[in-house]
């Protein structure tokens, strides 16, 4: 089992800048590859961005190429969202999730996440 933790979502105005975190907790950091995903009201959850297990490899959803980054920090077991030039259609719960040393095109889709957190608010105002 892993137990997810995400922090550091709040209302920021456009522009702005903020940085999720999620701390894994039950099984060794190392093994798990970690996604960020959000979910808008009435709209359905889509992916954000991932990081491999090694950390060598990283995936963007389009929207965020360029605004957004994945990181890790393995020794702290938890891998960050750190979100610049944000918009208000950025506005979402953002959820973090991790699979077992998974990687490539199949890190972008939820359905491969048997691990997810809670969630954290972000709201981005115009």
């Amino acid at each position: 089992q892993v137990q997810l933790v995400e922090s550091g979502g709040g209302l920021v105005q456009a522009g702005g800048s903020l940085r999720l975190s999620c701390a894994a907790s039950g099984r060794a950091f190392r093994d798990l590859s970690m996604g960020w995903f959000r979910q808008a009201p009435g709209k359905e959850r889509e992916f954000v961005a991932a990081i491999n297990w090694s950390g060598g490899m990283t995936y963007y959803a389009d929207s965020v190429k360029g605004r957004f980054a994945i990181s890790r920090v393995n020794a702290k077991n938890t891998v960050y969202l750190q979100m610049n030039s944000l918009k208000p259609e950025d506005t979402a719960v953002y959820y973090c999730a991790a699979n077992y040393r998974s990687s490539g095109q199949a890190m972008s889709v939820g359905e491969t996440y048997p691990y997810w957190g809670q969630g954290t608010q972000v709201t981005v105002s115009s």
